[in-house]
């Protein structure tokens, strides 16, 4: 796959965006060019374009598959696994929220339940560190299950909802 200049420029940015998400590098490219592509591409060609070595594009696809972010798909005569990515943004970005949930806020819930848990028994902590503790439980499970909330609306009316911002304050009859 030829890359024009501003392909690169994209391919280049996300990698660097990917780094400060806690995403390898690589990955983020790959990503950002199967993104871009008209059409699906096998490794090789991933490999080429983005001047990887092989085995960096091998390790790199699996990750995105780990995601959710890409899928495989075969072409006719080629026994080659080829890779494409989703190109609907809403959905890259409801992957995307999702999986970190599933990796992130849910073990984090579950460790803080724990800590919760193990307070109510524990006279060594501070009721004041116990409390902070619990309130960093209330604040995740508030935020997880406006998440459950938020992801049952439909594409259009979540539209809708962002693009109002600040203004949704006034239907509520608060000042912004």
């Amino acid at each position: 796959m030829k890359l024009t200049p501003i392909m690169q420029k994209y391919i280049l940015h996300w990698g660097e965006m990917g780094t400060r998400w806690g995403v390898n590098r690589t990955v983020a490219q790959i990503h950002a060019l199967l993104y871009l592509s008209p059409e699906p591409l096998h490794a090789e060609e991933i490999a080429e374009t983005l001047s990887v070595a092989r085995s960096n594009v091998s390790t790199s696809l699996k990750e995105l598959q780990s995601w959710g972010l890409i899928t495989v798909s075969h072409v006719m005569g080629d026994r080659r696994d080829h890779f494409e990515s989703q190109k609907d943004l809403w959905e890259t970005f409801n992957t995307i929220i999702e999986e970190r949930k599933r990796r992130e806020i849910d073990p984090t819930l579950t460790m803080l339940r724990a800590c919760q848990l193990e307070g109510e028994h524990d006279k060594e902590t501070p009721e004041e560190i116990k409390q902070r503790i619990t309130d960093v439980l209330d604040f995740m499970e508030t935020i997880s299950s406006w998440y459950e909330q938020m992801r049952k609306v439909p594409k259009p009316t979540l539209i809708k909802l962002l693009k109002l911002g600040s203004k949704v304050t006034g239907f509520l009859g608060k000042k912004a």
